[in-house]
């Protein structure tokens, strides 16, 4: 696992050998920023990580530039890794907590998001219930955009607020954003 671009472009990342995170792949991951370039000023941005994982994404936007990072762990071994991987690559703006994340969004309502990005477990039982979990809790910036990675067999199309589907390989994505109307629920 790499960091892509930033700061610290093509620094490795080494995680425990007992991770049990799958994280994002180098070439999704690298297709992901280039769609966010065209939709959002990461540096400066207030980002969201749910299911945190190994910590990737939140490297990649901290490595980027962004104002603050906030990364939702709940496997303590994994939230331990995120949170000694930050201070050694010296990520001051990242926040590391151990919480389940819908527990976290709930905490966070009312606090928006320029980008939130949840890379749940696959076999997560309440996955499609993700994106209720950020708009009714008013997590996501009214010119904000929320990205979902998810098996192929979820689909999210029918939400309200879903704004289109990626899919590099066998990574899918699928992306939300407020209509130009109005940022409510």
């Amino acid at each position: 696992m790499r960091i892509i671009s930033g700061t610290h472009r093509g620094r490795q990342i080494f995680p425990d050998k007992n991770f049990s995170a799958r994280p994002t792949t180098d070439f999704a991951k690298e297709n992901l920023f280039n769609v966010l370039n065209n939709y959002a000023d990461i540096a400066g941005s207030r980002i969201l990580d749910l299911f945190s994982g190994t910590g990737s994404i939140s490297y990649e936007f901290a490595s980027r530039g962004a104002r603050e990072v906030i990364s939702i762990e709940q496997n303590y071994k994994h939230y331990a890794f995120i949170k000694r991987t930050a201070t050694e690559l010296g990520f001051s703006a990242m926040k590391v907590y151990k919480n389940d994340a819908f527990a976290a969004c709930k905490k966070l309502k009312g606090q928006p998001f320029d980008i939130i990005f949840a890379d749940p477990p696959y076999c997560l039982e309440n996955l499609s219930e993700i994106p209720a979990a950020i708009f009714t809790n008013g997590l996501l910036a009214p010119n904000g955009i929320a990205i979902i990675e998810h098996p192929a067999q979820i689909d999210f199309s029918a939400h309200p607020h879903f704004s289109e589907h990626r899919q590099y390989g066998s990574v899918n994505f699928s992306l939300f954003r407020y209509s130009d109307e109005s940022p409510s629920t």
